[in-house]
């Protein structure tokens, strides 16, 4: 979903301006292949997708693990693509060929418009769980204190006259710094960015400036891409070095965060819910129904925080963005106050409303650490019993399958194992790998219903005064995808409806 002001639309910093191949292959210093006296064409733009191409785009064709963007060069040159951008040249369109096209392709774009990071506060998080949140609480704050802010993350990029629904947890680079530039456009002084794994390893974030990182947590996943925890944890590391970031900002509530506050070299803060030794740190927390309460400690003075938003594991995650900005001399009551402002985040232990007399709760945990963070809450909720939606998704570490459904079935009392986004995998292997480990666990009621929908239907159909029902793996998605189809399913959505048809049939 987009609305407002087109981020694609073109300014005078841009092609407008005499943004041309010349100019471009001046640039990343190589000739031109093909048709030498293209030089003068002006490039209007930057994009990695020949589906997204418009008249007047250089076209960046990156090799990839199944394609190769030159693979679909006649379709980028049909929607008018005047460059190809790429590691070999392109047979239809003049190319500028450069040996690592992913690595260029950062830098690139962050030159191209002009170096959008160097006039905005870039505030970065990066971990394996609660960089959503996070960032939506540092927008908050920073809004709160007078800045407008810009949000970039896996539930939402907005900003002034910008609000989208996007496919990654971090754009690719051509978006990303489209996404900066026009937030420059429309005044924003500062932004709160998602930072993934995957971008940093694919180069997504080069030629983005950050004024703070922060580290979250690591916990195992993405062991299918990364291969180690070691490896998993040195892409992360590499975010906190002087030529990415001004300031460090690091939770040390795990050993991962222990680690790395101990060899980073920016300017570093740390923060904890349970170490009082910590820079920033958490105190009298008390967690129930309606969100929770804590103090923060700081050099800079304490501050109470009520979060609206559910769990305790919430607190790790307000901690670490109220570090954030008073790291960069935000005021912490003004923080505060924003950060208590924020009354759910899409997807991340949201409440699902429809008159029910019983909890409903969509949630993305999506690793035994979300699990292990969350179920205990959701289970200290239930009056009755705790019932569970659960699947995984294809294409994605297979190995956290099994864990995956053991830890459901040992908090809840009903588990219903159901189909995700399956992508190129058979769905029946998937959904026998969390059954697999549910049943192992011995202790909880586990059924099988591959429609998803129909799994919604059957946990309320189940469900009493004083349950909890909590649906989880996909979050805010909006997308399931089948191989190469993708259809509409939005789980709050879906499960909002489960429950008022379930409501409605009881009445009559």
């Amino acid at each position: 979903m987009t609305t407002g002001d087109d981020p694609r639309a073109r300014s005078a910093s841009w092609g407008d301006a005499g943004m041309t191949i010349a100019r471009v292959a001046a640039h990343l210093g190589v000739p031109i292949v093909g048709d030498a006296g293209v030089g003068a064409v002006v490039v209007r733009d930057l994009d990695d997708d020949s589906r997204t191409v418009r008249p007047g785009d250089a076209y960046l064709a990156i090799p990839g693990s199944r394609w190769h963007g030159l693979d679909f060069e006649n379709e980028a040159a049909a929607a008018g693509a005047v460059l190809a951008i790429s590691d070999r040249p392109s047979s239809v369109l003049p190319s500028l060929v450069v040996g690592e096209p992913r690595a260029a392709m950062g830098p690139l774009a962050s030159w191209f418009h002009g170096e959008p990071s160097r006039d905005l506060r870039v505030f970065g998080v990066t971990g394996t769980n609660g960089k959503t949140s996070t960032a939506h609480f540092i927008e908050a704050a920073l809004t709160a204190a007078g800045e407008s802010a810009g949000l970039i993350s896996g539930a939402r990029i907005r900003g002034p006259g910008y609000d989208l629904v996007p496919e990654r947890t971090t754009p690719e680079a051509p978006m990303l710094q489209r996404t900066l530039a026009t937030f420059r456009r429309h005044g924003v002084t500062s932004c709160a960015m998602e930072v993934s794994s995957h971008a940093v390893d694919q180069h997504r974030v080069d030629g983005t400036g950050f004024r703070v990182m922060a580290f979250a947590n690591l916990s195992d996943d993405h062991l299918d891409y990364h291969g180690s925890m070691e490896a998993y944890f040195a892409t992360k590391a590499e975010m906190f070095t002087e030529a990415r970031t001004q300031t460090a900002v690091i939770s040390i509530d795990d050993m991962y965060g222990a680690r790395l506050a101990a060899g980073t070299v920016p300017t570093t803060w740390t923060c904890s819910t349970r170490d009082a030794s910590a820079d920033v740190s958490a105190g009298g927390i008390r967690c129930g129904e309606s969100g929770t309460r804590f103090t923060v400690h700081t050099p800079h003075g304490d501050a109470d925080l009520h979060l609206q938003v559910l769990g305790p594991h919430q607190v790790a995650n307000a901690l670490l963005a109220i570090t954030c900005v008073v790291a960069d001399g935000v005021d912490i009551t003004a923080a505060a106050e924003g950060i208590s402002s924020v009354t759910g985040v899409a997807g991340r232990c949201e409440p699902v409303h429809g008159g029910q007399p019983y909890t409903a709760i969509v949630d993305y945990m999506h690793n035994t650490a979300g699990q292990n963070a969350l179920l205990p809450y959701l289970r200290s909720l239930a009056r009755g019993r705790l019932i569970v939606v659960i699947g995984a998704t294809g294409g994605r570490d297979p190995g956290k399958r099994v864990p995956l459904g053991e830890v459901a079935a040992r908090h809840a009392d009903i588990v219903v194992v159901t189909d995700e986004s399956p992508e190129t995998e058979d769905p029946e292997l998937i959904r026998a790998e969390v059954l697999r480990g549910a049943r192992r666990a011995g202790s909880a009621l586990v059924v099988e219903e591959p429609d998803r929908r129909t799994a919604f239907e059957l946990a309320v159909s189940m469900a009493g005064p004083g349950d909890v029902v909590v649906v989880t793996g996909r979050g805010s998605d909006p997308f399931r995808r089948y191989g190469p189809h993708a259809s509409f399913f939005d789980d709050h959505t879906e499960l909002k409806r489960a429950i008022t048809d379930s409501l409605g049939e009881r009445i009559t």
